[in-house]
């Protein structure tokens, strides 16, 4: 998917992995979604076709429109529909803001749940008179 469009300058083209990196790094903001290494953390990443990652977002062009589908791991204890709803608003409303191009859809999809990351006391995560059991 490459969008073109004219101006008085000339044109603009906006690749399918600049629409992709976008949506990651919105997905990424969502509070309750497992980021891993700095890319989204999804059960796909762990296969490798012909040496490369397979990515968890996809983003395709209809008409003059966008249809982006997401596929994450949401961290035990938050609501997965709550998150796949904050990942919906998030998503679009950073590629609409960052390209121009309207976004029709953005299917998410629970690919699985991940306890949170190991606490440990130095963490910033508890405060001062917290007891971990």
């Amino acid at each position: 998917m490459k969008t073109r469009t004219n101006t008085i300058a000339g044109s603009l083209k906006i690749s399918n992995e600049v629409v992709i990196k976008i949506a990651e790094l919105a997905a990424m903001e969502v509070t309750g979604v497992s980021v891993k290494g700095g890319h989204l953390d999804t059960q796909d990443n762990a296969l490798l076709v012909a040496n490369r990652l397979i990515n968890p977002i996809k983003a395709t062009l209809k008409g003059e429109s966008a249809e982006i589908d997401v596929s994450v791991i949401v961290i035990a204890g938050y609501k997965a529909v709550k998150v796949a709803e904050s990942i919906q608003q998030s998503v679009k409303t950073a590629v609409q803001n960052m390209t121009g191009i309207a976004v029709s859809k953005v299917n998410v999809r629970i690919s699985g749940v991940r306890l949170p990351p190991a606490a440990d006391k130095s963490s910033d995560f508890f405060a001062e008179d917290t007891e971990i059991i």
